[in-house]
């Protein structure tokens, strides 16, 4: 897939013809069907046999994916999305060392790129991030968005990301954390193997090296397919989009955003003899008034409510809906006198101030000790797990991005609480105890 994705960057999109636009739009769409096959081939038949490790782990041992020793078991892997985070962090001591930390420390988000041009050395840190960015950054803010900006097109995100490193001072989290986390994988192997008879260790072994395989697919996996696959798309698209503006066809190039491929198809040869803008006007205005609410939780079918269409999910024994949309239904415990109850995704407990962020342009405001509080987390939230204590979603399953993350970090995740980010408020001291799937709000 990697291949494909050099022979499509590969084309000048301001120099190439409109037939050679369009070819690429084509094989960009044809790049994104060969893509989720990969993604759906990998991903079943990883997280089919995290079930089936779980099902002998619940069968041999009596535990499944909540226990901390199960989470023991799959922690302690590398992966590509942590590399990204890890090179960041490196700027970060860049920065430092060439004198810069406190323009990244002074400065708004908005305003780091710009201050950067004003020095030698600022000029110097930027070119070689730039090039950082085009090995890396081809990842928006959120999944599938491709009317959101790259980090090769914008990378303040990314710049964001170097500063929340340089205000949390040290070393790189994950690798101090990394020794003692695979210390204790070794020995949750141990343990759990002594469980297993003899004659079945040959089996639970392979299921065993399959599943702790599962949480490197499914952070990899966004990196090099959903990601890199959508910022191709909308690299493309925008090709197309500024030729259509120049000739009068689009007011600006991110209107492409607002056509269908089949309207794109007949206008490419010759766009100066379509005006596709009042088209875009309608829909434009329709996405507009689409974006004054939340979008509800799930689209449901006539008759349906959200619990029905969870247990249908449930009942599918489908691996993705079971380990990374639905998750394990919170167990209400009244002797707890818990204030929110839910699923443990990465075990521990820890005290501090809640940090309530309702979506990706708000990771800037997080600070170092808090406890985030979410309705989930993707790849772009990855580097503030190391300057929280814990974390607090909505939704999520043991393979969703917050638990897989929060488990290498070492800090406590809980999961499917389902009103955390409507009853937590920004500031108020929570306890969160994941080995039990509770918070606790201490400040009420």
């Amino acid at each position: 897939i990697l291949g494909r994705y050099e022979k499509l960057k590969a084309l000048d999109l301001d120099q190439a013809s409109g037939i050679d636009l369009l070819d690429n739009f084509e094989e960009t769409i044809n790049t994104c069907r060969r893509m989720w096959e990969i993604h759906m081939y990998m991903m079943y038949g990883t997280y089919t046999a995290y079930i089936l490790f779980e099902n002998m782990c619940r069968e041999l041992a009596g535990i499944d994916d909540t226990s901390p020793l199960f989470h023991n078991l799959v922690s302690g892997f590398d992966n590509k999305v942590f590399q990204v985070d890890r090179r960041l962090w490196e700027f970060s001591k860049r920065a430092r060392e060439d004198g810069l930390a406190d323009l990244f420390l002074e400065s708004k988000p908005a305003e780091i790129q710009g201050r950067l041009q004003e020095s030698a050395k600022g000029k110097e840190f930027l070119k070689a991030f730039m090039a950082f960015m085009n090995e890396d950054g081809w990842r928006m803010q959120r999944m599938s968005e491709m009317n959101m900006p790259t980090w090769v097109e914008d990378p303040t995100p990314a710049l964001v990301n170097v500063k929340q490193f340089l205000q949390k001072g040290g070393g790189f989290n994950l690798d101090a954390e990394r020794s003692k986390i695979t210390e204790q994988r070794e020995k949750a192997e141990k343990e759990i193997l002594a469980k297993v008879p003899q004659e079945q260790r040959g089996w639970f072994g392979r299921l065993m090296l399959l599943a702790q395989k599962s949480g490197v697919f499914s952070e990899e996996h966004d990196h090099y397919l959903d990601l890199y696959t959508h910022a191709m798309m909308r690299r493309s698209a925008l090709g197309l989009g500024k030729r259509f503006a120049q000739k009068g066809a689009l007011n600006e190039a991110e209107d492409i955003f607002f056509i269908i491929p089949d309207e794109v198809r007949r206008a490419g040869i010759n766009p100066d003899q379509f005006d596709l803008r009042y088209i875009v006007d309608r829909r434009k205005e329709e996405w507009q008034e689409w974006q004054k609410t939340p979008n509800p939780p799930a689209f449901l079918k006539e008759g349906f409510d959200l619990d029905m269409a969870m247990g249908v999910l449930v009942q599918s024994m489908d691996p993705i809906a079971l380990k990374v949309v639905v998750g394990s239904m919170p167990q209400v415990r009244p002797e707890l006198k818990a204030d929110l109850y839910g699923s443990c995704g990465s075990p521990g407990v820890a005290e501090g101030p809640a940090r309530v962020i309702l979506n990706e342009d708000e990771r800037h405001l997080v600070e170092e000790g808090d406890i985030l509080v979410a309705a989930s987390t993707s790849p772009s939230w990855t580097p503030v797990f190391s300057m929280i204590k814990g974390v607090v979603v909505d939704r999520g399953a043991s393979l969703s991005h917050a638990a897989i993350v929060g488990r290498e970090y070492g800090i406590p995740v809980v999961m499917n609480v389902f009103e955390g980010t409507a009853k937590i408020k920004s500031g108020q001291r929570i306890k969160v105890d994941a080995n039990l799937g509770v918070v606790f709000i201490l400040d009420k």
